[in-house]
């Protein structure tokens, strides 16, 4: 743009600039410099003198220079000096939100010449704002926070993150590893949780749903009651991950069994990461808990993402997968006719040619 344009700065404010960093007298005298566009020129509109710190004279100065629908560039000096030995200066881009499209795409385009005009060597950091709350020194504080947090993580980043933090897992692997990194979150379970599990291993509830009390830390009773195939998925919430304990009665090639499955309900990415990764962490150690303490083996772990896949054809193909009995033999494919087919003539060496 400035190129384009040939906005330069005027001889005026070179000057002003030149007095501002140099030594002697007024070394330090000045702390702001406001510039703005006027006749494609970059000229001084304001300036203010040190009286504090440089936090201190911030809101001071800065504030006033700002104007609601006009953008401006600030330089700011701070207390610091640099490698050059002079004294280091901000630079500060000012767009409000309610400037004229032409305006802002122009102070945009100049801010490279902006620069280059005031000496690049003593900037040490540049910010940007579109509301006079960027550019006050609490602003200023949230940009240095910004600019030293960490880069953002994916989801899958913040998951594994999470389960470091909970499980304070070991994740590194040596040739004499031998045991299994991950073993899960181990919550207590309640007693009415407890109660409920029993009831169901002696036969008097068929369907036992737990769920996870994540403030206190502990898996707790969530439902108990006889319940149909067909009534299972009325069972899943929609909304929240759940364990269930279903007992499943069914007859199979003429054998009537009742078969215990856990079933594992995670309503996909409406739950938040802390509820996902704590539920899939305590699955685990929650199925080693009733298989030792209580005597329920799941003969099957069965997990969804919604209710309505329980049906009876799901469930029986869970337990017993169709088996294809019939194979069909490789086919050889045929051979010429014949055994091998017609017999070639092969020219010998002796025999002559016609």
């Amino acid at each position: 743009m400035s190129h384009q344009t040939g906005i330069v700065a005027t001889d005026e404010l070179r000057n002003f600039f030149a007095t501002c960093k140099e030594g002697g007298a007024n070394e330090g005298r000045y702390r702001a410099v406001k510039v703005s566009i006027e006749n494609e020129t970059l000229v001084l509109s304001d300036s203010g003198l040190a009286d504090g710190s440089f936090e201190e004279d911030w809101d001071t100065l800065i504030l006033p220079m700002l104007e609601e629908k006009q953008p401006c560039y600030i330089f700011y000096r701070m207390d610091s000096r640099g490698s050059h030995g002079g004294f280091e200066w901000l630079f500060l881009a000012f767009s409000p939100d309610f400037a004229h499209i032409r305006e802002k795409m122009l102070y945009a385009g100049t801010r490279a010449t902006m620069k280059k005009e005031f000496g690049q060597a003593q900037i040490k950091e540049e910010v940007f704002g579109t509301v006079s709350e960027d550019m006050s020194l609490a602003g200023y504080h949230k940009h240095l926070q910004a600019q030293s947090a960490p880069a953002p993580l994916t989801e899958a980043e913040e998951e594994l993150k999470y389960i470091k933090q909970q499980e304070g897992v070991n994740t590194h692997v040596h040739v004499d590893t031998r045991q299994q990194t991950v073993k899960g979150i181990q919550f207590p379970i309640s007693q009415p949780a407890i109660t409920k599990l029993q009831q169901l291993k002696e036969g008097q509830v068929n369907y036992v749903r737990l769920e996870l009390d994540i403030v206190n830390e502990t898996i707790e009773l969530s439902g108990a009651e006889d319940t149909t195939v067909q009534s299972l998925p009325q069972r899943v919430p929609t909304d929240q991950p759940r364990y269930h304990f279903f007992v499943f009665k069914h007859t199979h090639e003429g054998d009537y069994q009742e078969s215990v499955l856990f079933i594992y309900s995670m309503p996909g990415y409406k739950c938040s990461i802390k509820e996902r990764m704590l539920y899939s962490s305590c699955k685990a150690p929650l199925l080693e808990q009733t298989e030792h303490d209580i005597g329920i083996t799941a003969v099957k772990k069965i997990e969804i993402d919604d209710g309505a896949e329980l049906t009876e054809e799901f469930l029986m193909d869970e337990i017993h997968p169709k088996k294809n009995a019939y194979r069909e033999k490789f086919a050889r494919p045929q051979g010429p006719a014949g055994k091998r087919g017609p017999r070639r003539m092969i020219r010998g060496a002796n025999t002559p040619s016609s």
